[in-house]
């Protein structure tokens, strides 16, 4: 038997089976708290799935605008570099118009301290016009420290160069091709027999050719949108 508070003034109390008392009058503590917990932890997943979804939604929009803004930029500093690749040597410019195709990297940056990343962004341009955006990244072990800069240029002497580039998602140098470096010989003059390679590399800063470079081991992937 349960005892049951009567709505009268003075609250009077009767015996009935504990059965018959309307749930609204049971004891609290007899709810079940798990389910009460379940129904929280869906309502707070569909809150962080929904604030996932506009944050994805967010980062795709800036993404979007973010490479924009990149190409522009990009596509600024490969006039700069070209003019000052012209320059280096009155051959440049005829080298580039010989070539199926040129990239273009105007600004290589190399940061570490012994084991060093390079990563650069550029352009791949055939008969002067722009085609599509690279990025080229590697990494390096050695006496590094600090920060350097250099611009690189690639030119693709034959069509079959070229198309074997652009037909692949990622191009290591070294691993999926070799590239003739071109650095001054006497005089200021480009060994011939270098000239005749299908690939040429020329990796310059300020003051001209840099002859100890390298391009080995850097990966080209073309840039997307997302």
């Amino acid at each position: 038997m349960c005892l049951r508070t009567d709505g009268g003034p003075r609250g009077t109390q009767s015996a009935v089976p504990c059965g018959a008392l309307p749930h609204n009058t049971r004891d609290r503590k007899g709810a079940n708290p798990t389910h009460a917990t379940s129904q929280l932890e869906n309502t707070l997943k569909t809150r962080n799935l929904m604030a996932a979804s506009g944050l994805a939604v967010l980062a795709l929009i800036t993404s979007a605008a973010s490479f924009a803004d990149n190409k522009a930029r990009i596509d600024a500093s490969a006039v700069e570099a070209l003019a000052q690749f012209h320059k280096l040597n009155p051959a440049n410019e005829q080298l580039e118009q010989r070539a199926a195709g040129v990239l273009i990297f105007p600004q290589v940056t190399k940061a570490g301290a012994g084991i060093a990343g390079e990563h650069g962004d550029g352009v791949l341009q055939i008969k002067g016009k722009t085609v599509g955006y690279y990025s080229s990244t590697a990494a390096s072990v050695g006496l590094t420290l600090g920060v350097a800069k250099r611009s690189e240029i690639i030119m693709f002497m034959t069509q079959g160069a070229l198309d074997d580039f652009m037909n692949r998602k990622g191009w290591s140098i070294g691993a999926d091709t070799g590239i003739a470096l071109i650095t001054t010989g006497a005089g200021g003059d480009y060994d011939s027999q270098t000239l005749k390679k299908s690939i040429l590399g020329f990796v310059f800063g300020e003051k001209g050719l840099i002859a100890d470079a390298s391009l080995e081991g850097s990966k080209i992937t073309k840039m997307k949108a997302t």
